[in-house]
Parts: structure tokens; C-alpha cells; sequence
């Protein structure tokens, strides 16, 4: 401590006190605003207030701030509803640049200026009323990844507002041929919960131009609690945006459908200039040696999660979205960067608001962290989370081939040595007495304690699409061969016991003409073709009437570790068949069908497969899912399943 500054100085940025309360940012009522900032590293800070949010104007009033427990705090007795504000600290000597409130939950165009406004303001008729469609256990979700532009930007989408929030409220929509379209296409399809790419306000899209061809997934946090401007009708007014993503929110929970925002704590967007950075300099980063910004994100820094402001601030990020937003549940990006501790200080906090909440997110890095391996929320480390889910790649790679090499086939495209890694996605990655594990592609134990911890998935956002992967892989067989691919990749996965997972679109055909990484690829190449759904209607109605079947039938989804293991038997004769998986699920709890065999056939040529003893009728083949029977159905004995085909058996006994 000197005469000149009689604030503390800290050795260390662990010294920096935790401010204890979760009311930093702004607190507006109609009579005053405070305004409060956690920032030890200042010598002084300031706010300034605004009268619009366009660059180069000037402040209409500055404010000094004093620090009070830990905090820089201002207070102005007005009514500030609609101003703009800003944060700006002075250190060793110097005011730094302006920079928006990180706890600001309203801002203007580009996310440069916060915005006070009135919460109220921003509620949309019903909203007081509006609740999460009833949820079971995780594994009773059918996920639907989609990014909000895509999903309506489709000139034949028939929804008036393309590529905005607003665009997944309207109901009826459809092609000029008639097909339903939008929010209608999820209620027919049976989807449980949609995945919205990153919602949040990002940084790469220039807001004041939204007409321009500009393009972005948004995996560059700007403002993470403020959604983005850009998928607003008018990204100047705070208030717009707030209002127009609740208004989804809730069409999609008026539709039985629940949302997850796909969540991107573990780095921001900018790095020197970012608003952690130029008002808690250096606190929300790692750092190698060396002082340089770490690296685990592959996109300039990587967020410390495991300082206790940092795991407050990502707790209280996300219990906002919950609590404002009503949003039921989170994806989270490189999830590995976080800390385990962190991802269970956050699933303790959210479930105690609503325990169904679904948490989920990739078990890994894209570089390496200066957090031990040990402490990281990967896939291996998965039994040391609390109800938290990962991806898994086991499955991914196993039925396509790895993502690494783009010839590479997998088990539905040809690939003889990858049964038993989909056999491990089958049980959801968890223990099973039948699971050679030393044959697994990508693991060697069970990862998942339980099945509700294993996302299932083929394809996703990142890579090629799974239609454009089996073109690559498979070039020289025909269409229709690998039409059938697509199929027999998709029944695996909503048939199998994890979480499952979909890509928007894949249910008819997707195509982004073979780009394998489009984030800001055109609209020509991510836009849903909706005219793929009449194109290609047998795969649609085919993964619709899968996803009613899983739906209806819980052997499917057993939700636990134990009774997969109880009731789940591989059939040993073809454990050695590359090309051939068969299992049956006997006494199911719950299931009408007390007697099911399943047989995925990744060979293109015809199988006989022998029946277990008793009277069964096929209920799902290559093409068609058909609970009340098929006509080709077998009594008993042997029988023949086409090529690249799922097939599912069913009996029903007295018990």
C-alpha cells in the first residue's frame, strides 16, 4: 500500500478477493441504476453514459465509481431505461479503452455500448406462463442441432422472417410443393429438445449491415448474456432481442419442444481487447510461461475457469439464461478446457433450479491446456461428473470413419473392423460384460458411469455433413446404396442407449456441397434446402417414424448402466462378423415389447441371420419402421435382412 494508492496491492491474481454477491453489472429500477464492477487491477474506474450506441459519439455524463466491498460502484438516481453505458478503468497510471459491462444483459448494435433496460419491458404476452415441456431421464431425448439462420434462410422455407428467431415462432409454414417447413417440421418430426448453435451475441457479424451476405456459426463470444443482434429484427434496441429470443423460447415450449443453447465459456472472441481483458487484465485467461495467451481453444486464448470469478461468472452467466430466458438446457463447447470442478459447481446450481435440465458437451480440447489432464472435464474424466454428458467419438468414427481421414469408411460404408466400437456405442459407452474394450476405436474402458452421460451422434455442425462424408468415402456406389448408409447410421443411433443426437437436415439428405468447415461459408452452402424433405421423403419418414418408435419404447432407452447390462445381450455368433451386429433386449422395464432383436447389417449384400426361438414380426427394415408389423415379417427360424440395413424383431409374451 503507498500514500498515492491506499488500495491493496496483490502479489498474484489468486489474491484477488471473490466478490461474494450476484449483483455486478447494472441493477435498474425506474427510479436509480447501479452500477457495479469487480476489478482489483484498477487504480480507478468510471462508467459513461450514452445517448445511442453509435460509434464516435460522444458520453453525455461520466460517473466515478468507488470501490464498497469489493466492488467499483456508481449510482444515478434517473431513470436510465434505453441508455447506453460503458466500463472504463485506469492502471498503472492510464485509463484503458472503453469496453461493455461483461455482466451487461442488454446491448446495442455490435455489442460496443451496454444497454440499461427494464427486464419487464422485454416479456412477451404469455411469458409468465410459459414452462418446460415435461422432461424423464436424459436418455429420453431425441436433440436437434440447428443454427438459427440456416434453419429459415431457405428462399422456399415459405417463413417470412428468414434467418431470425422470430423465424422458429411461426407455425404452418411450408414449400411452395407443400412440404412443412420450420418450427411445424420439428412438431411432425417428434424432435424432444432443438440445439441452437451459439445464440448468444458474437462477435464476427457486422449487426448495422443485416442485409449484407455475412456469415458466422458465432463461436466468438462477445457479450455472453445477451443474445445476438444479428438474429434480431433490430439489433440497435436491446430490448428487441431480448423479447424476439424469448418469443422462441417460448413457441418452441408452446410446441412440447425444449431448447439448449450451445455455450461457449471456454474462450472470447477477441483476446488483448476483449471486455475480460481490458477491465480484470489477465484474471479470465491462462497463460503458458512464457506470458503468452494460452492456446487449448485454437482460437487465441483459453478461459480460466478454474479461478473462482471465472467459475462464479459462468455459474451466474448461466443460471441467468435459465432463469430470464427459461432455457432448459446447455451444450458446452470444448468442454475439456473447463475444469471438472467448475462443470460440477454448474450442474449442482442448475439442477437444483430445475433437475432436468440437460447438460452435455465435448469431451475434449483442440489444443493443449496448462490445466493438468486430471482436472479437465474430458470424455475419459466423464465418471467425475455430475450428471453431465459427453460426446461420443467411439460412436461417431465407428459408423462413418474417423473425421480425420475423409476416405476413411466406417461401418456403414464398408468398414469390416469397427463392430465392436459400435457395439460400445450401442450400451452408450458404458460397462457391458460383452464389450471387448481392446478393440475400441478411440477408448479402452467405459467412459460413461451411465447411459445418460453419452451423447450419441454421427454427425454435427463441425465436419462434413454425413450425406457429403459417405459421397467422399463411398464415391463409386450409387445414390440409392448411400441413401441406405444414411439410413442405417441414423437407426443405430436412436436406437441405441445413450442420448441421440442429429444433425439438422441429415433426415433428409443434407448437403454443403462438400465443405467440411463452412462457419462462414454462404448461406448457398449451410442453408437447409427444404425442398430435400419431398426429395427425399422415405429417409424423412423414415427417421421420423424411428424417432417415434425409441419414443414409444423404453427397452431403447433403459436410462441405466445396470439394466443395459441386465437386459442388452449381443448374440456371441456373430462377434467375430465385421459387417453384421445383432442383440436382443429381453424384459425391458416398462416396454409392451417384452422381446426385441435388433440386427444392423453394414454389408451390402443380403444376410440370413437365425432368429431366436418364437413368433416374431418385423417392425423396422432398410426403409420402412412399421410398429404394428411389416408384410415381409418372419414367423420364426432363419430370415433375410437386405443390404446396409436395420432391422428390428419384436415379440410380445405374457410375462
Amino acid at each position: 500500500m503507498t500514500c498515492s494508492d491506499p488500495r491493496p496491492q496483490y502479489d498474484t491474481l489468486e489474491d484477488y478477493p471473490v466478490y461474494p454477491y450476484a449483483d455486478l453489472g447494472v441493477t435498474y429500477t425506474p427510479a436509480s441504476t447501479t452500477f457495479k464492477l469487480w476489478s482489483p487491477a484498477a487504480q480507478d474506474a468510471r462508467v459513461k453514459l450514452y445517448a445511442d450506441d453509435q460509434p464516435g459519439t460522444s458520453a453525455h455524463a461520466t460517473l466515478d465509481m468507488k470501490e464498497v466491498d469489493r466492488a467499483w460502484t456508481a449510482t444515478l438516481p434517473e431513470d436510465l431505461d434505453g441508455t447506453y453505458y460503458t466500463f472504463q478503468i485506469k492502471r498503472n497510471g492510464r485509463w484503458l479503452a472503453e469496453a461493455t459491462d461483461p455482466y451487461a444483459r442488454a446491448v446495442g448494435t455490435n455489442g460496443l455500448r451496454g444497454q440499461i433496460v427494464d427486464l419487464f419491458d422485454t416479456d412477451p404476452p404469455g411469458w409468465a406462463n410459459d414452462h418446460r415441456p415435461a422432461m424423464g431421464l436424459p436418455t429420453d431425448a431425441v436433440i436437434y442441432e440447428l443454427h438459427v439462420r440456416d434453419f429459415s434462410i431457405d428462399p422456399e422455407s415459405g417463413i417470412r422472417n428468414k434467418g431470425k428467431f422470430l423465424g422458429l415462432t411461426e407455425r404452418g409454414t411450408t414449400t411452395p410443393a407443400g412440404d412443412t417447413t420450420g418450427l411445424s417440421h420439428l412438431i411432425e418430426l417428434g424432435v424432444t429438445h432443438v440445439h441452437l448453435l451459439p445464440s448468444f451475441d458474437f462477435l464476427s457479424l457486422d449487426e448495422s449491415r443485416p442485409d449484407s451476405a455475412q456469415y458466422n456459426w458465432g463461436y466468438d463470444p462477445q457479450n455472453y448474456n445477451v443474445p445476438e443482434g444479428s438474429y434480431s429484427t433490430d439489433p440497435a434496441d436491446g430490448k428487441v432481442r431480448i423479447r424476439e429470443f424469448k418469443q422462441m423460447v417460448k413457441a418452441l415450449h408452446d410446441a412440447g419442444i425444449r431448447v439448449i443453447m450451445d455455450v461457449v465459456y471456454n474462450h472470447t472472441g477477441s483476446t488483448d481487447n476483449s471486455n475480460f481483458q481490458l477491465l480484470v487484465p489477465d484474471y479470465f485467461y491462462r497463460f503458458q510461461e512464457d506470458g503468452t495467451f494460452s492456446n487449448a481453444s485454437g482460437c487465441g486464448n483459453e478461459i480460466a475457469s478454474e479461478r473462482p470469478m471465472v467459475r462464479k461468472y459462468i455459474r451466474e452467466s448461466l443460471e441467468y439464461w435459465v432463469d430470464e430466458y427459461h432455457v432448459d438446457g446447455f451444450r458446452f463447447d470444448l468442454m475439456g478446457i473447463h475444469d471438472i470442478a467448475t462443470m460440477n459447481d454448474i450442474s449442482e446450481t442448475l439442477r437444483s433450479i430445475d433437475p432436468t435440465i440437460l447438460l452435455y458437451g465435448e469431451g475434449w480440447t483442440a489444443g493443449d491446456s496448462p490445466l493438468k489432464e486430471s482436472l479437465r472435464a474430458i470424455k475419459a474424466n466423464t465418471s467425475s461428473l455430475i450428471q453431465i454428458a459427453a460426446f461420443s467419438d467411439d460412436l461417431r468414427d465407428a459408423l462413418k470413419g474417423s473425421v480425420f481421414e475423409h476416405e476413411e469408411r466406417g461401418f456403414v460404408s464398408g468398414a469390416d473392423d469397427l463392430a465392436e466400437s459400435v457395439r460400445f456405442g450401442i450400451v452408450g459407452a458404458t460397462p457391458h460384460p460383452q464389450i471387448d474394450y481392446d478393440s475400441i476405436n478411440y477408448s479402452d474402458s467405459p467412459w460413461a458411469p451411465e447411459p445418460t452421460q453419452c451423447v450419441n451422434y454421427v454427425s454435427c455442425h463441425d465436419n462434413h455433413t454425413l450425406w457429403d462424408r459417405l459421397e467422399i468415402s463411398n464415391p463409386r456406389d450409387p445414390a440409392w446404396l448411400r441413401e441406405r448408409m444414411q439410413r442405417l447410421a441414423l437407426a443405430t443411433v436412436l436406437t441405441s442407449q445413450g442420448i441421440p443426437f442429429l444433425h439438422a437436415g441429415t433426415e433428409f439428405l443434407r448437403s454443403k456441397g462438400g465443405d467440411e468447415n463452412s462457419y462462414k461459408s454462404s448461406d448457398e452452402v449451410n442453408a437447409i434446402r427444404w425442398s430435400g424433405k419431398r426429395e427425399h421423403a422415405d429417409t424423412y419418414h423414415y427417421v421420423r417414424d424411428l424417432i417415434a418408435l425409441r419414443k414409444a419404447h423404453p427397452a431403447f432407452r433403459m436410462g441405466k448402466s445396470a439394466l443395459i447390462a441386465r437386459h442388452l445381450t449381443f448374440t456371441e455368433s456373430d462377434s467375430d462378423d465385421g459387417q453384421l451386429i445383432s442383440y436382443r433386449i429381453q424384459d425391458a422395464p416398462g416396454d409392451q415389447w417384452s422381446d426385441i432383436f435388433v440386427v444392423l447389417n453394414g454389408d451390402p449384400a443380403t444376410r440370413r441371420i437365425e432368429l431366436p426361438a418364437g413368433s416374431w414380426r418385423q417392425v423396422v427394415d432398410g426403409a420402412k419402421v412399421d410398429p404394428t408389423g411389416l408384410q415381409r415379417s418372419p414367423s420364426e427360424g432363419e430370415t433375410e435382412v437386405a443390404g446396409v440395413s436395420a432391422n428390428v424383431f419384436v415379440r410380445q409374451v405374457s410375462r
